[in-house]
């Protein structure tokens, strides 16, 4: 069987299916994609220090919702920031979390600095 792409003995100019979503995917987006679920744990954890130290959180969406206590306000985020992810996955936007990749690393290297000061 061959892997190139023949015309279809009736003359039709049908496309061969296109692969699968795992597939389209190139290998450096599925690294981007790794180091996005890699910096939501890191602003995870460096969150959780910085909370545990005392230093007040700066987004306004995770401090509404820090009387259900720290652990569940930041969970909420990843949650919600996995989900949005996903969707630009399923929508085919995955590009985007080039972008995104970089600005929470700004936020990780920004709650690492706060650690260092506290």
């Amino acid at each position: 069987m061959s892997l190139a792409w023949t015309p279809d003995p009736n003359g039709s100019r049908d496309y061969p299916p296109p692969p699968s979503r795992v597939e389209a995917l190139p290998g450096r987006m599925m690294m981007s994609i790794e180091v996005f679920f890699y910096l939501q744990a890191l602003d995870f954890l460096t969150t959780l220090i910085g909370l545990k130290l005392g230093i007040p959180e700066a987004s306004p969406f995770i401090r509404s919702l820090l009387h259900f206590g720290p652990a569940v306000a930041v969970a909420a985020s990843k949650i919600v920031a996995l989900g949005l992810a996903f969707l630009c996955i399923k929508l085919s936007r995955s590009h985007l979390l080039l972008y995104v990749n970089y600005w929470y690393a700004a936020v990780v290297v920004w709650n690492l600095l706060n650690i260092l000061i506290a």
